[in-house]
This record gives C-alpha cells, sequence and structure tokens, in this order.
C-alpha cells in the first residue's frame, strides 16, 4: 500500500472538518468525500449565502455544514481540522483546539508529506508568482511534467495520486501558509522580505518567522535561493543547510545568477561563469522581472539548459493581471496590471517603460498613503485618469508638489471602467502604452483584483 492510500485509510475512522469552501478546499472536499471520509464543511456564511449548487453537490455526496457565526465554536468535536490559508494559525479558537489534542493541518502541510516527486517552492513579500510561474515554465521546457500549485495554480493534494517520482511540483507559499509548516522544499526561493500582512501577523518577527519555515526543514542535499540585494532576506543565509544560491541585479555572486554590467544574465557555479540572455531580449518589462527570472535561473540550474532558459525569457509572456500586454490597437499598446493595488507596484511598472505612459488608477481606500506616487507620476505620466473613491486623494498627492505640470501631466475624471478606457483610447496616440495601474483594491467595484483586470481586458479587446 502507497504512503498515500495509508494515509487516507488512517482518516476513515475521524471526523474531519474543513474551514471555508475555497479553490482549494472544494476539490479537496470531494476528494475525501469520495474516500468515505466523515466530513463537516464550517463556513461563517449562512446557508442562504452559501452557493447553492455547491451546498446541494456537497451535501449529496455526504457532507455535513455548521455555518453563520457559530462555525467555529464545535472544532473539539472534530480529530483533524483542515484550515484554509486565510484562517489565521494563531486565531484563539484554533489554539485551544490544538492544545486539546486536536489536528489543525492544511492542503499544502498534507501536500509535503506525500509528495511522491521533487518540490521547488517560493515565497517573498512581491514577486513570488511571477517567480513561481517562471520556474515552472522553464522545467516544462525543459520536458519534466510540472504540477503548479500553492498561492497559485490548482490545489495539489487532489492530485496526489497522479504524481509520479518523475515529475516536479513547483508551488508558491504565503507566509499564512508556511507559518504551521515543519516540512521543507527541495528547492527554497525568497524573492525578498519587506513588512506585509502586520495586520494579521502583528509583528515583523513573526512575518519573518514564518517565511523560515522554508529553510528550517531543508536537507543537506537541498537547495536555497536568496536575493543578495534584500538586507532582511540575507540574514537568512546562516539558516540555510544544504547548498546556497544567491541572486543579484546589482553585483556578481560567487554562486548562482547575476545582471553583469552589459546587461547580460549570467550564472557562476563557483568556477566558471555562463552568460545566459541580454536583458533586452526578456519579453516579460521590468527590472523587477530581471530579477525574477536571476531568481528562477537560480533555482533551476543543473535541471534546465541554457537553451530552454532562453527560449522561455524570449516567449513568455507574463503572468495575468502582472504588466499582461493586452492588445495593440491603432498603435496603442494595452497592458493590464491590475496587481499593482498599491503605489510600490505601481511604481515598478511605470518603471518599466522607457516612455511617459497613459495610466488608469484608483480604487477601494485603503488607507494608505499616495504620496510616494507624487514624483514617478509627474515623470512617466502624460495622462492619469483617475476612478473610485480614492481619486480625490491620488489627485492631491500627484499635483500638491512642485514637481506637478498641468501642461506636462494631464488628469481626467472616470465613474467607470467602460469611460475610462473609453477616455484612454480617445486620447491615446500612436507609439502610446495605455495601462490599468489602479495602486488601490478593487473592494469599491469588483470581489478582487481579478475580476478588476479580466473586465479591463474584455473592454479593451471589444475596441473598434
Amino acid at each position: 500500500m502507497s504512503k498515500t492510500a495509508r494515509f487516507f485509510e488512517s482518516l476513515t475512522n475521524k471526523k474531519v472538518a474543513f474551514i471555508g469552501t475555497g479553490v482549494s478546499h472544494t476539490e479537496l472536499i470531494k476528494l475525501f468525500l469520495s474516500k468515505k471520509i466523515d466530513v463537516t464543511i464550517l463556513d461563517k456564511k449562512t446557508k442562504e449565502n452559501f452557493d447553492p449548487k455547491l451546498y446541494s453537490e456537497l451535501e449529496s455526496l455526504g457532507a455535513k455544514f455548521i455555518l453563520g457565526e457559530v462555525y467555529l465554536d464545535s472544532l473539539c468535536d472534530f480529530d483533524v481540522i483542515y484550515r484554509t490559508p486565510g484562517m489565521y494559525y494563531n486565531n484563539p479558537k484554533l489554539v485551544e483546539a490544538r492544545q486539546k489534542g486536536i489536528v489543525i493541518t492544511s492542503e499544502m502541510e498534507s501536500f509535503f508529506e506525500l509528495c511522491p516527486c521533487r518540490i521547488y517552492a517560493v515565497t517573498g513579500s512581491d514577486g513570488k508568482t511571477t517567480t513561481t510561474t517562471l520556474i515552472s515554465e522553464l522545467l516544462k521546457a525543459e520536458g519534466f511534467k510540472v504540477w503548479l500549485g500553492g498561492n497559485i495554480g490548482k490545489a495539489l493534494l487532489p492530485r496526489i495520486e497522479s504524481m509520479s517520482e518523475s515529475d516536479v511540483a513547483v508551488v508558491e507559499l504565503s507566509s499564512f501558509q508556511l507559518i504551521s509548516m515543519r516540512s521543507s522544499p527541495d528547492v527554497a526561493v525568497i524573492t525578498n522580505i519587506a513588512p506585509n500582512h502586520l495586520d494579521v501577523h502583528g509583528t515583523m518577527e513573526e512575518y519573518i518567522g514564518s517565511k523560515c519555515n522554508l529553510l528550517d526543514h531543508q536537507s543537506a542535499f537541498s537547495k536555497a535561493v536568496l536575493n543578495l540585494d534584500n538586507e532582511e532576506t540575507m540574514k537568512l543565509s546562516s539558516r540555510v543547510r544544504g547548498s546556497l544560491s544567491l541572486f543579484s541585479r546589482h553585483e556578481a555572486v560567487r554562486v548562482g545568477a547575476y545582471l553583469d554590467s552589459d546587461n547580460n544574465l549570467c550564472y557562476s557555479d563557483g568556477r566558471k561563469t555562463k552568460t545566459i540572455i541580454n536583458a533586452k531580449e526578456i519579453k516579460i518589462p521590468g527590472v523587477h522581472n530581471v530579477e525574477n527570472y536571476l531568481a528562477a535561473i537560480s533555482a533551476v540550474w543543473g535541471d534546465v539548459k541554457t537553451s530552454s532558459i532562453c527560449k522561455v525569457a524570449r516567449t513568455f509572456g507574463g503572468v495575468e493581471h502582472r504588466i499582461e500586454f493586452v492588445r495593440e490597437l491603432d498603435g496603442v499598446k494595452y497592458y493590464n496590471d491590475s496587481i499593482a493595488s498599491n503605489p510600490t507596484r505601481v511604481i515598478a511598472g511605470l518603471k518599466s517603460f522607457n516612455k511617459k505612459m497613459i495610466i488608469i488608477a484608483g480604487g477601494y481606500d485603503k488607507l494608505i498613503p499616495f504620496e510616494p506616487l507624487a514624483e514617478p507620476v509627474n515623470k512617466h505620466v502624460k495622462l492619469l485618469i483617475l476612478m473610485g473613491v480614492t481619486a480625490d486623494k491620488i489627485e492631491r498627492a500627484v499635483t500638491e508638489t512642485p514637481l506637478y505640470n498641468p501642461n506636462e501631466l494631464k488628469i481626467l475624471r472616470a465613474s467607470s471602467m467602460e469611460e475610462a478606457v473609453a477616455l484612454a483610447k480617445e486620447n491615446a496616440k500612436e507609439g502610446d502604452i495605455v495601462s490599468l495601474s489602479p495602486a488601490c483594491a478593487s473592494f469599491d467595484m469588483y470581489p478582487n483584483f481579478e475580476a478588476r483586470g479580466k473586465h479591463f481586458k474584455q473592454l479593451v479587446k471589444g475596441l473598434k
């Protein structure tokens, strides 16, 4: 009997609860029910707010439900509880359940325990989705069967029985997933560390501590990839158990990938250096994406040939909603950067192009300051189209500065995405670049940044 089969058999006499029915849990719940495991779904939504089709389907398969405000009141009635990453591991009710001997786990924790193949895992404050995707694309170009999951792609535990030892798994992991993990991947990548999610973690120490779990349980045969240009990341280098590869956009490294003075991406194995490709040949724009490539190359070096790296660099168009090229119409290029929900990401996007742009910005107010946008917007933007509840705040930030020149930065208002796209088309000239670069969350008009980006793309593709 395989390890996976023994795992599922061990749960047949247990009472298992799933907190939430997100993307990963819905598939997992169906799998557990197919194994004749006793499953109860715990969800804050009431039955009236629950997707009726999903409720009916899961109920017909044998699932039970505890819904509404009392959904966490009976945790001690279960033997095993699967939490979503959105459920904070140190939630007082989960802590109480753990203290009473209840198993609190997650889809990704179980996957790491059962995965039969090599695992590449990526975390970081920025760039982890693109870096994870690049690692996946590089390995696929080399001929590997790749399973992409974690914070990106599909849940992997429901696919565990289809995996073989010769495959590879590539996963993106957030701090919320890592905080409770006690297994580490074969190849661990930390893109960077900066203050993030402190509204949940409370302290920078807990946030960084969760990232450490990516490294702390590796073996001597593992590899870790760290960002030499990021001070907080490099502080973790002493925790590396196996081999250490670095990446840098600013200086040569002894072992790892770096950008040389001629703008070439290079790799050094400690003895000799290989020039791979010039940064100008990378299809996805932006110096931050050069960093993502350097991290990915360091991760796959030895498993992927230079020719495969070059092929992906020249052809891969990027991850959806991240400076994603949508179309060119009348000589105007349109990009979807809906992921840019804060000023830092917008600034990175503005610096990705060597000309003044037209950007659509504004949205839900997260109470973050927009003053950091003042200089880059006045320097890199020719037309700023503002929408949403933050329009006034953003306009004040970019106009109440000596840098503002109304003859060089035109500002227009739109009441909807439809109007914003129409204004962009009306004002754009051949050779211009238009980007959805919100600098805000989407919740005033859309459920998430993906829905916002998809609507923008739909409107742009519909332009005549």
